[in-house]
């Protein structure tokens, strides 16, 4: 479980990058493109340390900037600074409840494409925004939030159907009858 959970975190990452480029039914209907990474990194921030953290902000932003139309690495910081914020408070934070993994899933979807706008801004690029950035923005975010329990249950069953639960054996055999007083 060690190894093989941030190797499936960074796969669904690859494969999460993967979907966005190739799935066009959101942007066709919605003139939307809905990022599946800042739910993944809640999830990631949630449930993994922070080399996986990393991992997965480094992984996950340079695939997602080369299929995009960002300059290579303008998506691994808003990326990060989600995940370690998450990671660092993961303590106050009640992960098995839905309501709250939607929230940060609306939080982190909301943020990291104002993050990626305020970067593109700093570096002197000139993206286009107008009245539809709005709804573009409102629609991910919504959809991001909608998509961020649904990591959690996929998460947990490939984790029940892949790993090994420890087996706790006691000394107590329900087959032994015990014997009392005197005979």
């Amino acid at each position: 479980m060690r190894v093989f959970h941030p190797i499936l975190i960074v796969a669904a990452a690859l494969l999460a990058v993967f979907l966005q480029a190739r799935w066009n039914f959101p942007r066709l209907w919605l003139s939307v493109q809905i990022d599946l990474l800042p739910g993944l990194m809640v999830y990631a921030g949630l449930s993994a340390g922070l080399a996986t953290v990393t991992l997965l902000a480094v992984a996950g932003g340079l695939c997602f900037d080369s299929l995009s139309a960002n300059p290579t690495g303008v998506s691994v910081l808003p990326l990060f600074a989600i995940g370690l914020a998450i990671q660092r408070q993961r303590h106050l934070i009640l992960s098995g409840q839905t309501y709250a993994q939607w929230v940060l899933g609306l939080a982190a979807s909301a943020i990291a494409p104002v993050m990626v706008l305020i970067l593109l801004k700093t570096l002197g690029r000139d993206p286009i925004v107008g009245p539809g950035s709005l709804w573009q923005w409102l629609v991910a975010s919504l959809a991001g939030a909608a998509l961020t329990p649904l990591y959690f249950r996929v998460f947990g069953r490939l984790e029940r159907a892949l790993c090994y639960r420890p087996f706790y054996e006691t000394s107590f055999r329900p087959d032994r009858e015990i014997q009392r007083g005197r005979h």
